[in-house]
């Protein structure tokens, strides 16, 4: 099948003596527009600190950060999609300590800026399900290639849910059929399923096993995934919880799926997210917590010109539904016609009339709501340090990232207690908590909760309590590999 093959380097010999492979469309720091792109970059940094050699392979997508790096070629191949050849070739990054990375460049699929947003209509890429196919098949391709194969192949989202059905039904891949696979959820919403009338786009499979890609009626990766992986797993115990009765559709599918599924909740990151070294502060953190969140703050209150007395309320994120992003501007309004006692700030982008929203109410409280649209992952960092609260009204949270990127921060949470959030958030009410939450992503509920926050806001014995309290938590991902570092050892 492959037309070429570069000479065979260390790195790729590297690759066929793997513990993991990591399977993923986003990876961060290359190409990023969610909460996956985090995961993927930093769990197999702790995967090889727990003595697991980890690797990752991304499409070659377009992005700054990947443009602008020196990438060592390992491997050409070619697939044949259809009636189509599609010329590809891996490559990988020179200066990765901790694991390695590799892009897969499709010429005319993955040479894009954007990940998943056509920049000239702002719609999805209406070639989505032939670039995942095309990509799959190519990965899988190269596995062909290897004298020696991966020990586990960690696939993530519905983006490379093909994979494990692929292996085993595909006539080509089968002798990779003996390689475990875990497949990771990262947001159930998203299934990528696509007609049958495609079907002729996979690569030749048993037409008896037919039945393991269908789902009503149509070809649907994500369930395929879940269908024939060995290992599920999603990114919080709360959101597999929550999979079962909600999953647009595919609700039995998981309950029948439930015994070899589990939830392994995020980490962060602690090297990047570290308030003692991040340089993209105005203050780092030294032995003072108050210190280090009231300097942060002012550095926010000169740039944004808002009252520093006032306690800061922070939204960051996309302005999407599944963020709760669309109760903003009712929130805001509401909350400020009674009080202005809270300072509302906003980073985002997203919606177009949640932007356009967002806006007009800033003008209509230009002294107590702040309205950033895009995003500025500089400004982010700054926003964990100075802000009091962070709010997440989220209707849909597999994990959530941010609040933990608060909390390290020594922000107080305001979430709606859904999936990872209801994993990770401990109200104050209750003992040892430490958040506020909210059971509804509703106006008034949401309201409620920053009422909440203003009051305690106002005992700053309290707040300095809980700023420590957060603080001191730890979200990294020591303990999450070791999770995973179980479940690849157990399937071996």
């Amino acid at each position: 099948m492959c037309f070429a093959n570069f000479e065979v380097k260390s790195e790729t010999l590297k690759v066929e003596q793997l513990d993991v492979l990591h399977v993923s469309i986003e990876y961060f720091p290359a190409a990023k527009a969610g909460g996956l792109a985090d995961v993927v970059g930093a769990l197999p940094k702790y995967l090889n600190e727990n003595n697991f050699d980890t690797a990752v392979v991304i499409p070659k997508h377009h992005t700054t950060w990947i443009l602008a790096q020196k990438w060592n070629p390992v491997y050409k191949g070619k697939v044949k999609i259809g009636s189509k050849v599609y010329l590809f070739s891996i490559s990988s990054h020179d200066d990765f300590d901790s694991h390695a990375l590799y892009v897969l460049d499709l010429p005319g699929l993955f040479d894009r800026q954007s990940i998943y947003i056509d920049t000239e209509t702002g719609y999805g890429y209406t070639d989505d399900h032939l670039r995942n196919i095309v990509f799959q098949t190519a990965v899988l391709e190269w596995l062909n290639s290897m004298r020696q194969y991966p020990k586990t192949l960690h696939c993530h989202d519905h983006h490379t849910g093909l994979i494990p059905f692929m292996i085993n039904h595909c006539t080509q891949y089968q002798k990779l059929n003996k390689i475990p696979t875990v497949f990771t959820i990262h947001n159930g919403a998203y299934h990528g399923a696509f007609d049958w009338k495609d079907a002729d786009l996979l690569p030749s499979f048993d037409r008896n096993a037919k039945g393991l890609l269908d789902w009503d009626n149509q070809i649907n990766p994500l369930a395929c995934g879940v269908k024939c992986c060995w290992k599920l797993t999603t990114v919080s115990p709360g959101y597999m919880d929550e999979l079962r009765y909600d999953s647009n559709g595919l609700e039995s599918l998981f309950n029948q799926e439930k015994d070899k599924s589990v939830g392994v909740i995020n980490g962060i990151d602690t090297g990047v997210w570290n308030p003692a070294t991040d340089t993209r502060l105005d203050t780092v953190y030294k032995k003072s917590i108050a210190t280090f969140k009231q300097a942060n703050k002012k550095a926010l209150a000169e740039e944004f010109d808002f009252d520093i007395r006032l306690p800061l309320v922070t939204f960051i994120g996309r302005l999407a539904y599944e963020k709760g992003a669309q109760i903003l501007p009712d929130l805001f309004c509401r909350y400020l016609d009674k009080q202005q006692d809270v300072t509302f700030l906003v980073l985002g982008t997203g919606d177009k009339n949640t932007e356009k929203l967002l806006t007009n109410v800033q003008k209509m409280y230009p002294q107590n709501i702040q309205v950033r649209i895009g995003y500025d992952e500089s400004l982010a960092h700054q926003l964990y340090a100075g802000s009091d609260f962070l709010l997440m009204p989220s209707k849909v949270e597999p994990c959530g990232l941010n609040q933990m990127y608060a909390m390290r921060y020594g922000t107080i949470p305001i979430v709606n207690n859904v999936g990872g959030l209801r994993d990770t958030v401990i109200d104050l009410q209750k003992k040892d908590g430490y958040g506020i939450c909210f059971q509804k992503a509703t106006v008034f509920s949401a309201m409620d909760a920053v009422q909440r926050a203003a009051g305690i806001y106002q005992d700053s014995k309290e707040m300095k309590r809980l700023q420590k309290k957060v603080f001191e938590l730890d979200f990294s991902w020591n303990a999450s590999a070791q999770q995973y570092a179980d479940i690849y050892q157990t399937l071996r």
